[in-house]
């Protein structure tokens, strides 16, 4: 029996570290290339190639190294019998939380004036107000409600908006009231995993669903966003600004105009931490549970993708 780390360097690396201390007795296979293929019964992978997992031929158990599956679903060549889970990890919602809040109160507080008052020399101690906030959580999963329930705590107003309705101790929207969220928020986080259905949406249509100037917050994924419309809706005062950690195409080319627009905050896809001991753990309970028969925590929905 051996298990299959599929990964860039960098992540791989640390999994290795972690299972070589936690699991010593399992021996590991790195990449695709091996003469013990037949032996491999668990995948863990981030980004994987395409048909990167076909010759593991007796392959039971698929471990996503993200919260995220999508990478992994955009493979089609995965056999519908392999059951595919993801991390779901309270230290994971404890960064994302952090960023979020960090981005919010950033906002808030009109942090990016002063620095620019900074720049200029000038002693802005009067010039911007703490603004009043409507915030709405688009998204409320494990990650959204962590972070929405964070800041309702601080004292923010907010709201929430997921497909299907949730318990939540602020008002909270589902199903087809989504243009009813929208219009009563004038900051906007999405936390939305990567579906078919979520692709594109943070798009121009839906920024034209805003009464009021808002601020948009993207932890999601890059494909969920059109950053063309977002410029758009930035120029025409839809938005009035933008803290971006996710991008269409990563890394984000040096020519794209987010680099340098003044409104828009970035960085680089990192709101959200994995912390592989933790993650191993998990991995290692559910390949457990996976030889016993019995049910798999957070195990992918292939339909609803997450």
């Amino acid at each position: 029996m051996r298990f299959a780390i599929i990964a860039p360097d960098v992540p791989t690396q640390k999994w290795k570290k972690e299972l070589e201390q936690l699991a010593p007795q399992i021996p590991l296979v790195i990449g695709t290339e091996t003469d013990h293929a037949d032996e491999v019964v668990c995948a863990m992978v981030w980004k994987q190639k395409r048909g990167a997992l076909q010759k593991f031929k007796n392959l039971r158990l698929i471990f996503s190294m993200g919260a995220g599956v999508d990478h992994v679903l955009e493979d089609d060549t995965i056999a519908e019998h392999i059951p595919i889970c993801r991390v779901v990890d309270p230290q994971m919602a404890f960064s994302m939380s952090n960023y979020v809040i960090m981005a919010v109160l950033n906002h808030n507080r009109a942090l990016y004036d002063f620095q620019n008052a900074k720049q200029q020399k000038h002693w802005a101690q009067f010039d911007f107000d703490e603004r009043q906030l409507k915030i709405g959580v688009l998204g409320t999963g494990f990650l959204g409600m962590d972070a929405a329930k964070k800041l309702h705590h601080l004292g923010f107003d907010v709201i929430g908006y997921s497909t299907t309705p949730k318990e939540t101790p602020f008002p909270s929207y589902a199903g087809d009231a989504l243009n009813e969220f929208l219009a009563q928020i004038n900051v906007l986080i999405c936390l939305v995993p990567y579906t078919p259905k979520t692709q594109g949406l943070l798009n121009y249509t839906l920024f034209e669903k805003l009464k009021q100037p808002t601020y948009l917050i993207n932890v999601s994924r890059g494909s969920v966003q059109v950053e063309d419309d977002i410029l758009k809706a930035l120029e025409e005062g839809l938005l009035c600004g933008a803290f971006l950690d996710v991008f269409e195409e990563e890394p984000l080319p040096k020519n794209s105009p987010l680099w340098t627009h003044p409104a828009v905050q970035i960085t680089p896809h990192i709101a959200s931490l994995t912390y592989p001991k933790e993650s191993v753990l998990q991995m290692l309970a559910c390949f457990v549970r996976v030889e016993k028969g019995l049910p798999l925590p957070h195990q992918v929905d292939r339909k609803k993708m997450y």
